[in-house]
Order: C-alpha cells, then structure tokens, then sequence
C-alpha cells in the first residue's frame, strides 16, 4: 500500500473484469449520482470491446471504499441493482463509470420485457474469418438491425458469453441452423474462445481505501494528473453534491442544453464551469488552486449561482448573436471572451447603448489582439474591473492597443484564436457568396456543420494562408483551381467576386501564377480587414502576414 492521506491509503491491484461485473450486480460497487450519466456513442462502445478482444489495456478505474455513505444510482446501463450492504464498507466508483457501464450493459443479462433504450446496449461479435469480419469484428444493434432475439447464427450476442446457460443456448441454435451447419463447430469454437478472453480479461483497479470524498478527489488528481478524464466541474460537483440537490454536473449541463437550444451551439463545459466560477465566485475564484477551495467557496449557493450564470449567459448569447454578430460558438475567437462578458453583464445586467457598443469594440480588439490570450484569473478580474467602469467606452476607444493587433495569420490554423476572428470577419464580410452553380451558399451553416474542413485549399499544393482557402462545397476536384477555371467567364467573375477574390488575383490564378495570386488575395484580405478595424475606431496595423502563429 501507498499513501493517500492520513486518513486513508492507496491500494493499486490487478481485477478480473467479472469480479467487478459481480460486485456491481451484486450492489457492491456503485456510481455516485454526482457522476454524469452515460453518453457514450455505439462506436466507443464497439472501440472498448475491440480493445478488450486484442488484449489491449483500457486505462484503470478509479475506486474509492469507505464506510461513508454517498448517495448513489440505483440502476446501472438501466439494469436494477440492490442497495448496499449495510454490513460491510461499500465501494465507489470515481473513474470509469463509463467503460463499466458498457461492460455491464452489454455483458449482463438484461431483464424482461425489454425497455424502450434497451437495443442500445446489445452488441454482438462477428463469428468467421472472411476479411471483412477480421476488419469489423463487433456490431452494435443499432447497425447491424439485429436484436438478442433475432441475430444470426454468426452474429454472437455478448449476453450470451458470460452465463453457462446463454452460452449452450447460442451453440444449440448455431447448430440447429441449417444455413451454417457446415461451419458451426468452427463458429463455436470461435465464440467460446471470446469468451474465455473476456471471462479472464483483467483491469487496472486503483482503490482509495478509508479517508472522505474530499480526500478521495484530491487524491486522483494527483494520482491521475497525466491523463485526466474526469473534468474539473466533476471533481467539485462531487465535493458539494448533497442528496436532495441537483449537482453541479447537473447544473452545468442545463447551462449547456439552454445555450444549445437557442441555437448557438453546445460551449464546451469547462468554459461554463469557469464561468460559474467567476460569477459565483468573483475575485476571490482568481487565487483558487485547490479543489476543496473551490467546493467550499460555492458549497450552500449552488441555485443562485446557477440563476444568475444562466441569465448572464443568455444576455451574452444574445449580445454575441445580435450585437458583435457572432452567429455560433464554433466561431468565438477565445472562450475568455465568455466568461469576462457574462461576469459583466452579471454585474450590469441591464447596460446602457453606449457601453454595449463598446462591449462589441472591446469583443472585436480582444480577437485581433491576443489580449485574452493571456494567463486567466486576475487577468480576467482586471478586465471585469475595467468593463465595469463608467469610462469603459472612451477608455478602450482611445487608449493605445496593448499587446497590438496582429497582423492576418499566414497559417490556416484550426487552433489559433486569431485566425476565428479573421473567419468571423470574412463570413461576415462575404454574406452573400455563391456556389460554382451560381446558387447562394448558407457558408454560417456549412462551416458549423464542418468546421475548418468547409475550407479547400484552392491549390492544393500551395500555400497554407487563409488566401489560398475558400468555402466552396459543389466543388469537385481535388485542386479547386481546376474547377474555377471550367466556369464560363461570367459565372466564373460573379462566383469569385462573392468569396473576396479581387480580380486581379483571379488573372494571376488564370495564369498559372500560383504565388501571385496567393499575394494579391492576401492582400485585398488584409486591406478590407484593415478597413473593418477602422470603422471600429483602432489603431490599425501594417499590412503584412503574420510570422507567428498564436495558438490558443
């Protein structure tokens, strides 16, 4: 054993996966309700099998035993499970959940009749050896159109593996069925060596013996500080959940849907726990290092924090949407953009005309110049700080740019926060943009819909500025230029016109001068960017590309 505080110890030990499908069947081992639900997808779930099949490791499991009661689910991957013993220390699943939940679901015979999200949880094993089966071992029910009931002679039902009398079932239909009967010792071999492979798989099992939560949590991200996959809203929903709340999971994920459902996207969770940190919070959250600092600093408020982090987003959202014209989340150059704006407006719900024009001025100055990009917290207090101030407007307007604004990208990175703001200008810019058919292009949605990769290299072997990058979907060559240049003239004119191709860069291109374009677009970019900045009232910079790249 190793140390875990003095109050409890370390334990890190080898477990055969049906010892810990036991444990949880049997009430032993349980989820904590402060753990998020199970939101893993079929091909995850397909991944683990595979893994698990080839002998791969699929990271430990954190469990923490204690004679502390902790409120947990009573149904696991939707299967009953009875309470805890009361006779002796229960166990608790801290990290994990998800992997477990798989393989509980899809290994452990299901009750009946079967629930309406039942099928997620039947996978079966492609029995055979053509190629295909090699390539595509598992099959999830969901695609494979199967269920328990109907599969296949070769399609093996995992819930079949792990009980004697399933398993002699599955072998008797495999050799009553006449459509493989010349194949079924073969396929009956196959299935019982898969399930000796799963019967005797083994699992990483990290156990917190003794202590209480909050040194159950501290423990692991010291013990996980590596490979963290539990986040941090996580570790402090378990240190200030109580059995009759909501937790602060919970919590954050009502934040998320309420964003989602107005139509701006779903903003990663990490960003809304800073922002409810900061809210609820405020300058004391700046310092804050330590988990159960945190939990203590919130414990007691959770509602009302949660009220007004919902109100103030919802201001921003609209702010974002409405005012600075940000139409989706994917394009926020920096998420420090967020969190500042709804503590703002935590702290002035109601802002006057004039400082909401000076919120835009100071959301498009903060994209261009790397100012968010700095070290969080007392950073972010400063800036709070002065947003809130009566003379925020001026301030900002007439104040010299500190760092300055930097100059268009000449990388296409999907990472840099500068290269989101030049995209946000340019859509905005380009509204009206045409397809090679001439019809109009919803280029907000296809970029939401495909991220960075709506962008096609004009030439695909040429540079990698965003000059040589247009959002053109009825493309169909590899190289766009060769579909460019198959226009007629007129269309060709109108359609390149419409994505901020001036026309003399399109004569470079016609030419073959693959530099020259580059240059004379990067420059016509730059320049209409340069005009944008000014009617913002900064200082703008020179015009040349940007050597460095500054990624988020």
């Amino acid at each position: 054993m190793t140390d875990f505080d003095e109050q409890g110890v370390v334990r890190p030990e080898v477990v055969l996966l049906e010892t810990l499908l036991d444990d949880i069947a049997a009430g032993r081992l349980r989820v904590p309700r402060f753990q998020r639900p199970f939101v893993w997808e079929p091909h995850q779930m397909l991944e683990l099998f595979d893994s698990i099949e080839r002998g791969y490791p699929i990271g430990s499991i954190l469990i923490w035993e204690t004679t502390t009661e902790v409120p947990s689910l009573d149904t696991v991957a939707g299967i009953d499970i009875p309470p805890p013993p009361t006779d002796r220390t229960v166990s608790y699943l801290l990290d994990g959940h998800q992997r477990l939940s798989t393989l509980f679901g899809t290994l452990i015979k299901r009750p009946a009749p079967a629930g309406p999200d039942d099928l997620q949880w039947h996978i079966f094993r492609q029995l055979g050896e053509s190629a295909e089966t090699r390539r595509l071992r598992f099959r999830h029910a969901s695609h494979a159109g199967q269920s328990v009931a109907t599969a296949n002679g070769d399609l093996l039902p995992l819930q079949a593996l792990l009980r004697t009398m399933d398993f002699l079932a599955y072998a008797r239909a495999v050799t009553r069925n006449p459509k493989i009967a010349d194949e079924a010792d073969a396929l009956i071999d196959e299935a019982e060596w898969l399930a000796q492979r799963i019967k005797s798989y083994k699992i990483a099992v990290i156990r917190l013996i003794g202590g209480d939560l909050t040194h159950a949590v501290e423990a692991f991200t010291r013990l996980n500080s590596g490979g963290r996959r539990i986040e941090p809203h996580e570790f402090v929903s378990a240190l200030t959940y109580r059995s009759t709340d909501e937790s602060l999971t919970d919590r954050i994920d009502a934040l998320r849907h309420n964003i989602a459902a107005s139509g701006f996207g779903t903003v990663d969770s990490r960003l809304l726990f800073r922002t409810f940190l900061q809210i609820g919070g405020g300058p004391q959250a700046a310092g804050l290092t330590r988990w159960q600092e945190i939990a203590t600093l919130l414990e007691g408020r959770l509602d009302e924090i949660a009220e007004r982090t919902n109100l103030a987003l919802a201001r921003v959202v609209q702010f974002l949407r409405y005012e600075a014209g940000v139409p989706h989340c994917l394009l926020l150059p920096d998420g420090g953009q967020l969190v500042s704006l709804a503590t703002a407006y935590d702290r002035t719900p109601e802002p006057s005309r004039e400082t909401t024009e000076s919120l835009v001025r100071w959301f498009w100055l903060t994209s261009w110049t790397g100012e968010m990009w700095l070290p969080f917290g007392k950073r972010h207090e400063s800036i709070v700080a002065e947003m809130s101030t009566p003379s925020f407007a001026s301030a900002r307007a007439d104040r010299a740019v500190a760092p300055p604004i930097q100059p268009l990208p000449d990388r296409f990175s999907r990472d840099s926060p500068r290269v989101r703001a030049y995209l946000l200008w340019e859509l905005r810019e380009f509204g009206r943009r045409l397809d090679l058919d001439g019809s109009v292009i919803d280029a907000v949605d296809l970029y939401v819909r495909s991220g960075h990769a709506a962008y096609r290299r004009i030439m695909a072997s040429g540079s990698d500025s965003p000059a040589n990058h247009l959002l053109l979907p009825g493309a169909k060559s590899v190289s766009l230029v060769q579909d460019l240049v198959d226009l007629p003239p007129r269309t060709l004119r109108e359609v390149v016109t419409s994505h901020g191709i001036p026309i003399s860069a399109l004569t470079r291109l016609l030419a073959g001068d693959a530099e020259g374009f580059v240059n004379e677009r990067r420059a016509f970019l730059a320049a209409s960017e340069r005009a944008f900045m000014h009617s913002m009232g900064v200082k703008v910079p020179p015009v040349h590309p940007s050597g460095v790249d500054y990624e988020a």
